[in-house]
């Protein structure tokens, strides 16, 4: 007999101090019951064998094209995953991560799609970080720089890595964590759903612990709110909606440029067990087996050396504006060069 894994949750959103109008979107689902709301059934349920699944979506585009594609992702990826998976013969974890990324590119070609259609928002698009608990194992798809944390005995870990052209010049070693962090150029991405007719999803897979907490936010917390602070934060406020509000008063606090968006799970049950100080926790890859295809495209390799600056010219990359804060999705290799190379030189 399966012993049980028990997920408390609660999801929270704010405008932040300064935008007019909210493009974040956030999900809580229990895939086993097909409910996907804050009501009490959901809050505190038993995982059950088609999982549950959380996500954070930050939309942008103006006006109300970002609010549009993150509402669609929510709702692309969690119907696939409340329809073809649910109804899937092979309830087996490989293809439990399979049909999440599979939903991510999904919703990603319907987005790129109506974006088409509709000219008035074309150039919308999306992050999202979603997290899907099958049994003791914990998966999360990601695209942008939206975040996902785990706060185990007292440390926080963040469990994805950002899609972004500060987190390539800090793989590549060219800044420290810190130096990006404090760049004014850290909201720019790599890749959104909807600007492009494709995408490469970044699958990774944590087991889960008793007594973990899963935090995801939107970049209105984590770039207000750091990463070593939040075990204080989860340790002051056992009760999550709680937990939620707390985290975004303050960022609020803290000025709240952007809107705010955090879900926050946590696990326990006999199902799980007690956390070991000698396992590996953090950003790891999963590779699920057939799924590999040369379809998706990679994503614009980091520049190892700048290249001697040049002036900046008109090129096909989409500028998306998220109130008033220009974010932009660089979308060839050649174009990244670019601007890896401008900003080394401005360092």
């Amino acid at each position: 007999m399966t012993l049980p894994v028990q997920v408390s949750v609660f999801g929270k959103t704010d405008l932040g101090q300064t935008r007019d109008h909210n493009e974040d979107t956030f999900l809580v689902a229990d895939l086993t019951t097909g409910n996907a709301s804050l009501h009490p059934e959901v809050r505190r349920h038993q995982v059950g064998p088609r999982g549950s699944l959380f996500m954070v979506a930050d939309g942008m585009g103006g006006a109300a094209a970002g609010e549009l594609a993150s509402a669609m992702a929510a709702d692309l990826i969690y119907h696939h995953l409340a329809t073809a998976w649910a109804a899937d013969d092979d309830a087996s974890a490989d293809r439990f991560a399979f049909r999440m990324k599979e939903a991510v590119e999904l919703a990603n070609e319907k987005i790129y799609g109506y974006a088409r259609e509709h000219p008035e928002v074309r150039g919308m698009g999306t992050t999202v970080t979603a997290a899907g608990v099958n049994g003791d194992d914990l998966y999360l798809a990601q695209i942008g720089d939206s975040r996902a944390y785990l706060v185990r005995r007292g440390e926080a870990i963040q469990l994805t890595k950002d899609q972004s052209l500060m987190q390539r010049l800090v793989d590549a070693g060219e800044l420290t964590e810190e130096e990006a962090e404090q760049s004014e150029r850290r909201n720019i991405i790599l890749q959104a759903l909807g600007p492009d007719p494709r995408v490469k999803v970044d699958l990774t897979r944590q087991t889960l612990r008793r007594g973990d907490t899963l935090i995801i936010c939107s970049d209105g917390l984590s770039g207000l709110v750091r990463r070593e602070e939040l075990p204080a934060v989860v340790a002051r406020h056992p009760e999550l909606s709680d937990l939620c509000a707390a985290l975004i008063d303050l960022a609020n606090s803290r000025g709240g440029p952007d809107n705010i968006t955090v879900v926050a799970a946590h696990f326990d049950g006999e199902g799980l067990p007690e956390p070991s100080a000698s396992e590996g926790v953090g950003y790891m890859v999963y590779h699920v087996p057939g799924s590999e295809t040369e379809e998706s495209p990679a994503l614009p390799p980091a520049v190892a050396a700048p290249a001697p600056a040049e002036t900046p010219v008109a090129t096909p990359a989409v500028a998306a504006l998220s109130g008033g804060r220009t974010r932009t999705l660089l979308i060839m290799a050649a174009v990244l060069g670019l601007i890896v190379a401008l900003l080394l030189v401005w360092l």
